[in-house]
Parts: structure tokens; sequence; C-alpha cells
């Protein structure tokens, strides 16, 4: 009778603090953020349990931001499979004769999410290689495998020169993007441009900025694209603070066809080569003969970059990607797949909104509890290793690498973070303090979700000191 009161009295004492449903920990890094509970929704259930130990708010529609990347890419791995390759290939109308190739040059994508310099130039060199010296003719960039309406970079945030606003392309090439370095300088810092770019002048105005280099150095820097009669000038001004130091700044402030010609032509030519006419957007005719071609990476290996380090242009490639399996993708097709792939894993999500399949959306949306079971598929799947290694590891790497450095969560759990204004969610898999696996889901959709990362961090630290056996916070009544 004594030990029945005294488990009353301890049952009583504790539904204060976790009347919501949440660790004790969580509840308070929430109060000192001032985020209510009602704006959060979290479920943390072991990957071998038919029940969660902590579900709050499961059933609500939010908006996941950078999380909704784990539903496309586990997507792309059942579905293309994790070995799954895309293939650039260069093409001409006619066989080079004496080094001069008579008519176009066709370069064709498939959609990669990563066709970086390196491997333009790797492609360019083996035309080179192959004899060719002078294109007499124009290099035609055929984008077709994607069938997409024209984007406006700014529309999100207007920010339009910040590669994560870079739109899917067929045949994006260096992620649309230019490298820039920032130098302090005895009086005027210095711009200096890595990535080459004929037709592309560097007008520098910027002036050495007093005070320290805060995170949000970038916004204190202004561009401007001004268009001349030989190409474009960047015009670069505002404050760059000396304490900075050096400082990678990477912009996508041409469109397509400007940023891929100045490129090509610039490589084209270190190889020795002559162009005689443009670089310009077109089709690839059906009697083109194959010249050369790049093959990517495999999925997996893509996966990693997207989802450890949050790229959002890459995920829109994989995600159009999954729509190309009868003509041209277009976003309507991609969802349509992945929605039938859902279903017919039996995961029909019901509140579930894609739009682009990166979460830099407003519009997205999927529920903590939907989340979760798509974790918990995702386990038993054959891809598991793949999917799960794609992730940042707290503590050590992408997104997470300074986060929960000196606790007990560090190297325990893979997470994927996303942030958007007033969002801010993670998402993925912890192991607790005797090695069993949690699936781990949170989400803030609050004006002041902002300050919601103590409290992210919270959960993971309460799932990676638990024991099997203790007690989980009372699930709420949803």
């Amino acid at each position: 009778m004594r030990r029945l009161l005294a488990l009353l009295t301890l049952a009583v004492l504790a539904l204060p603090v976790l009347a919501d449903g949440l660790p004790p920990s969580v509840l308070a890094a929430l109060k000192a953020a001032q985020i209510p509970a009602s704006s959060v929704a979290v479920v943390v259930q072991p990957v071998d349990a038919r029940a969660p130990l902590v579900a709050h708010n499961g059933h609500k529609a939010m908006n996941p931001a950078s999380v909704m990347k784990l539903v496309t890419t586990y997507a792309a791995l059942d579905l293309l499979g994790p070995a799954w390759t895309w293939k650039t290939t260069a093409l001409a109308d006619n066989v080079a004769v004496d080094g001069v190739l008579k008519g176009n040059l066709y370069l064709r994508g498939s959609g990669d999410p990563r066709f970086a310099i390196e491997h333009l130039s790797s492609l360019l060199r083996q035309l080179r290689v192959r004899g060719i010296r002078t294109i007499n003719g124009d290099i035609i960039l055929d984008r077709t495998v994607f069938d997409l309406p024209s984007l406006d970079p700014g529309a999100f945030d207007d920010k339009p020169m910040r590669p994560y606003n870079v739109g899917p392309n067929g045949l994006l090439i260096n992620f649309q993007s230019l490298r820039f370095t920032l130098l302090p300088g005895a009086g005027r810092p210095q711009v200096l441009m890595e990535t080459p770019s004929e037709g592309l002048r560097v007008d520098n105005q910027l002036r050495a900025g007093d005070g320290g280099c805060g995170s949000n150095w970038k916004d204190f820097i202004n561009l401007r694209l001004i268009p001349e009669n030989n190409g474009n000038r960047l015009e670069f001004s505002g404050t760059y603070s000396a304490q900075c130091g050096e400082k990678a700044l990477n912009l996508a402030p041409l469109p397509a066809d400007a940023q891929a010609g100045g490129l090509i032509r610039t490589l084209w030519q270190e190889l020795g080569g002559t162009l005689t006419g443009q670089v310009r957007g077109g089709t690839t005719p059906a009697g083109a003969r194959p010249l050369a071609e790049h093959e990517s990476p495999a999925l997996a290996d893509a996966l990693r970059d997207i989802n450890k380090w949050s790229n959002n242009v890459m995920a829109r490639q994989v995600f159009l990607t999954l729509g190309n399996a009868n003509g041209p993708a277009n976003a309507e097709r991609a969802r349509q797949r992945i929605t039938d792939w859902l279903n017919g894993r039996g995961l029909g999500f019901p509140e579930l909104v894609i739009d682009n399949g990166s979460g830099l959306s407003r519009s997205e949306r999927i529920s903590a509890d939907s989340l979760n079971r798509l974790l918990l598929d995702a386990w038993r799947h054959p891809a598991m290793p793949e999917f799960v290694s794609s992730m940042p590891i707290v503590g050590i790497d992408g997104t997470m690498r300074k986060r929960l450095k000196e606790s007990g969560a560090s190297g325990r759990a893979h997470i994927k973070t996303g942030t958007l204004d007033g969002v801010k969610t993670a998402a993925g898999y912890a192991l607790d303090a005797q090695g069993r696996r949690m699936a781990v889901t949170f989400f803030i959709n609050d004006p002041r979700a902002a300050a919601g990362g103590p409290a992210i961090d919270a959960l993971i630290n309460w799932v990676a000191q638990r024991r099997t056996g203790e007690k989980a916070p009372a699930l709420e009544n949803e």
C-alpha cells in the first residue's frame, strides 16, 4: 500500500512537468525561447518498437523546411537506386576534319545535380584529345530533359544572387554560380574572381568596415549586375570588415546562358580551342553524333551533399529526375511519382504538400507523425545505410558540425536540419545511452522559431542520455 501511494504521489508531482508530452529539458528550452508548445510537433520512436516514446502534436501539418529533403532523397534511393548516375553528352552535326568541326556542338544534359567546373573541363578536354581544335558553329546547351517555366530567383526572399535561389536546370553547370574571394586590404578590400567567366568584369567599390565580423557579414555587401556592350559588370559596394579575414563568397549573378557561355568560352580557350559562334540554349537534332560523355558519381554520393549541407538546387535536380520517367520532367510529374510511391509503400500522407522537394518553400507541409513513419520505413529498407549516412553527424560534420560538440550526443546521431523564417526543424536517427536506435522528428513553426535550436538540441541530448526502461514523458492526447 505504501508503495502504491508513493507511485501515485510521484505521478501527480510529474504531471505538471510532463503535461505537454515533452521532456522537461525541452519544455525549459522552449520556455526560454518564448515558443509555445502549441507551435511545436515532436515524435520520438525506437526503430524496433510499435509505439512512440514521445508524441506531441504529431498529426499537425507543418512546414518542414529542408527536412523535406528526407522525403525526396528516400524516394530517389528506392525509385532510382543508390547506383543511379546522370550523363552529360557532347554531340555534333559532323565529323571534325583537320581539327575543324563544321556545324554546331551540342551539350545535352540529363539533370546532373553536380556537374561542376572540373567535370565540364574534363568533357571539353575529351573533345580536344579527339582532335577538335576549332568549332565552326555554335555550342548549343540542351536542357530539354526538364520542362520548366521561367523562374524569378528573387521571388523567395529578394536575394536573387544567392546560390540557394538558383532554379533547376536540365544542364546545370557549376550550380550556375561563381566563387569570389574577399580579402582585407590596406585601404579598399580586395575582390578576387576565382571562377572564370569571359565577359564578366568585377567593379570593386567596397569600403573597409568598422567593427567585428558577424555571421551576417554578407548582408553588408551590395551587388549590382550592369549590362555593358561587351558583357556585364558586377559591382560590389557596401562594407567588408578587416576582422573577417579571407572569406569565400559564392554568387549566382548571371542568367544560365550567360554563366555557361562565359565559363565554356574561357575553358575552351585555355585548352587551346577556338569557337566562331555563340553559346546558347537549344535542342539536339536526332541525327547528332555522340563525341564524348561525362558520367556523374552515383546518386548515393550526391545525396550526402544534399542532406549534409542542405543543397537546395541539388535536391530540386533529384526531385525533377523522379519526374522524368515518361518524357521531359516537370514538378507535377515528380510530385505524382512520389505520391504514388508513398501509397505503394503504405505511407499515404493525406496532409503532404510537396512544392519543389527541397524545403525552400512556404507551401510545403508534412506532419511529424508522417515523417516519423517515413523514417521507420527507411530503417527497414535495403538502402538504409546510404540514407542514414547522407545526414549530418551531430557534432561532427554538415549542418550539425558545430552543435552538441561537447555533449553525450556528439557522434551518436544523424540529424537533418531545416531553417526558414519562422521555421526550425530537425529529423533523423539517434542512439540512446544503451545503443538503441530512435527515430527523431522535431518541428517548430513560430515567429520565434530561430531561437528554437536549444530546444531541438535538448531533445537530441535527452535521447542520447536515456537508458532503456526509463520513463518517457506522458504522451499527449491527440
